[in-house]
């Protein structure tokens, strides 16, 4: 981070703290290097904060179409398309591990891995990157030396284990690498056409351990947990142990002494349900499908406990066996048990850091996929949602211990996510001028004022406290919808306005449930309830008075879009992997409730959780996310008639589906924007990127 960067910081939390003391919307004036910015406050838990960006914006537009497979021309929310911004700027890490000595990480959406020949205790640079040839590129492959989004890693002093995730396999060194980019000696799993729950196939693998002795890989797809009691010596040995019980959902990461075992899942099938917990073996198993002896569940609801330790219901990452007999596991909090849990009630007698922002204690900010690792009694933990390492030069014993240093951040308070400006789930919307960009996990919208014409562009300005899952906009109006809250602007919000209105919990006498969708057009207003399964329509912005002209049936609808002639909706319904549905606007017009919907059907083609669907200028756009595709059709006839798409963009060709990030080659698109000329792409959940698309 530069030192101009580092002021931009203090300005920030400067600009927080006179927030929550004024309280009001107000305008302050700050200096910052290489242009001017200023702040907004809202007393309602929103801050606007003005960053005084440069960078090259549109000044002529292209005229033409899209081509199948074409590259995209600019990436936000991304230093580049193939740029990891350096050595030490992270992208939402993964596990880390040690032998004693190294220290190792997997820096997961840089595809890459890490190491430090001599655990460093400071922001020091790594000696040496696996994955890439260099500490600057991060393209995926699929080579041996090639890497695509590696979850975690995992040592003995000798070998080293790396999950590469979304190849679905296990690479395996056999001494430790010595040079950049080196290839790894054996492979377990790989793409295959096999049924995912065949016993023993590695899917989508997410932890790993070795003790030099056993080893142990979750198939996190596989709902399995593969072990070999003898460290195997060729690629593609089989297990010796396969544990598939029906309880396994996606078991995520590991923990083991050799003695015993622990494995957490995210979605755990435990009594009937679907819930996170741990499951704990106190012997190590010693037969196939051996049952676990108890599981830490997630409390009914997702309720914290009454003494709020929050030590069950987690999932539980870089889980760790000390040498004193305790035992550690990061959730919301570090958890410290002062020995072996014995039961599913046996809590944690320290609980470290803050669950909240609104806590005291260290916010750890960890997430999927995140771990620790042990030298001479340091704790290092990777925060795959913190973007960094922190490190403690002790193990803490404290609520409120805090870290003594960072790896990948000048300082352990500061997220370069957030100083980078990389933004989780994008959501944009467009008017062919300003760009608006939504974020429901990072509560935040995005904006900027003119069209950035370059990768990695900074907003102009960033709403803090901005819920929501999607975004419209028609004219000069913008509005959010999400949750039980919707939030308009009458005027395009270019200079960090406030809102002009806001409707919580409901409007009129609709209550909402759960909002997914909102879209607006020159006549109607339309707003997406997943949980009471129906898209409302309003003539007209709502004020509380006039009630909807339509309540239009659906499962459980998610993003929607409308522009004028068609309204489009993506939804869980129709076939396995969900459908899209399509209104035409003048059918709602002349029969409300009662207009009868088309759900698209394809002869070849399937579609696999479609996140997005957007129909403008006569033209039809589907974001089908597991499908890592945007399918594009020039005439939304032709969709609605059962043909297939002209041009499939993120592949190149309707068959392909593989996942990796790229300028030609997408990571799960879930949002859309299409303004006439450019396509706004934004990846979801494991990818964050926003890519633009331009008619040629």
């Amino acid at each position: 981070m530069t030192e101009d960067s580092k002021r931009n910081v203090g300005v920030v939390l400067v600009a927080i703290v006179l927030a929550l003391v004024l309280g009001a919307w107000r305008l302050y004036p700050v200096w910052r290097a290489g242009g001017d910015g200023f702040l907004r406050f809202s007393g309602s838990g929103q801050t606007v904060i003005g960053t005084g960006a440069k960078y090259a914006v549109v000044e002529e537009k292209p005229t033409g179409w899209f081509s199948i497979g074409q590259k995209a021309d600019i990436v936000l929310s991304a230093m580049g398309f193939n740029d990891a911004g350096g050595p030490l700027l992270f992208n939402h890490p993964g596990g880390i591990t040690s032998d004693g000595q190294r220290l190792i990480l997997a820096d997961r959406n840089n595809n890459r891995v890490l190491i430090w020949n001599k655990a460093p205790r400071g922001n020091e640079l790594p000696d040496l990157v696996l994955g890439q040839k260099d500490f600057n590129s991060i393209a995926p492959g699929v080579g041996m030396d090639e890497l695509n989004w590696p979850v975690c890693v995992a040592t003995d002093g000798t070998r080293l284990i790396v999950c590469d995730t979304q190849n679905h396999r296990v690479l395996v060194w056999r001494q430790f690498p010595a040079q950049n980019g080196q290839p790894a000696d054996m492979v377990f799993g790989g793409y295959g056409d096999d049924a995912a729950d065949r016993r023993g196939r590695i899917v989508w693998p997410w932890a790993a351990w070795t003790n030099g002795e056993k080893m142990v890989i979750t198939s996190t797809m596989g709902s399995q947990v593969l072990i070999w009691n003898s460290f195997p010596v060729a690629s593609q040995a089989p297990a010796e142990i396969v544990i598939r019980l029906p309880q396994l959902g996606t078991p995520r990461s590991i923990g083991s002494d050799g003695r015993r075992l622990v494995i957490s899942d995210h979605n755990a099938k435990v009594d009937g349900g679907n819930t996170q917990g741990t499951f704990f073996w106190s012997e190590w198993p010693q037969r196939e499908n051996e049952p676990y002896d108890f599981f830490m569940a997630m409390p009914s609801g997702g309720a914290p406990l009454a003494n709020k330790n929050l030590s069950q219901g987690e999932v539980l990452w870089g889980m760790n066996f000390l040498s004193d007999g305790r035992f550690i596991g990061l959730g919301s909090r570090l958890f410290v048990w002062d020995d072996w849990p014995k039961s599913s009630s046996d809590q944690a007698a320290w609980a470290i850091g803050a669950s909240s922002f609104g806590d005291g204690g260290y916010k750890f900010q960890g997430g999927d996929g995140s771990g620790s690792a042990v030298v001479d009694n340091r704790l290092y933990l990777s925060l795959a949602n913190g973007n960094k390492v922190v490190g403690f030069n002790k193990i803490p014993a404290k609520s409120l211990d805090e870290p003594d240093f960072v790896i990948g951040s000048p300082k352990v308070e500061i997220n370069t996510l957030d100083t980078e400006f990389i933004i989780s789930n994008p959501v944009p919307a467009t008017d062919g001028d300003s760009l608006f960009v939504l974020s429901d996990f990072d509560g935040r919208l995005y904006v900027w004022r003119n069209l950035p014409n370059e990768s990695g562009a900074h907003p102009d300005y960033v709403y803090h406290g901005m819920s929501g899952d999607d975004i419209a906009l028609f004219g000069n109006k913008l509005v959010i919808a999400g949750q039980q809250k919707v939030t308009l602007w009458n005027s395009l919000p270019k200079d960090g306005e406030k809102p002009d209105k806001v409707f919580s919990g409901a409007v009129g006498d609709v209550r909402f449930q759960d909002l997914r969708g909102v879209a607006i057009d020159e006549r109607y207003f339309y707003l997406a309830d997943q949980e009471a399964n129906v898209i409302y329509v309003w003539e007209g912005v709502p004020d509380g008075d006039n009630k909807p002209i339509a309540k239009l049936s659906v499962n459980r609808p998610l993003k929607i879009s409308s522009d004028g002639e068609y309204l489009t909706a993506a939804c869980c319904q129709d076939q396995p992997g969900g459908g899209v549905v399509i209104w035409r606007v003048a059918d709602i017009a002349e029969q409300g409730s009662e207009a009868k919907p088309q759900y698209l059907k394809f002869a070849s083609l399937r579609l696999n959780l479609p996140g997005a669907v957007v129909a403008k200028d006569g033209a039809l756009f589907i974001a089908d996310s597991g499908g890592n595709r945007v399918l594009v059709w020039r005439d939304v006839a032709k969709a609605l008639a059962g043909a297939k798409p002209e041009v499939v963009l993120g592949q190149n060709n309707l068959q392909e589906t593989w996942r990796r990030i790229g300028q030609s080659t997408m990571f799960m698109p879930n949002a859309l924007a299409f303004d006439g000329t450019f396509l706004w792409v934004g990846e979801v959940k494991f990818s964050e990127r926003l890519l633009r698309f331009s008619v040629r």
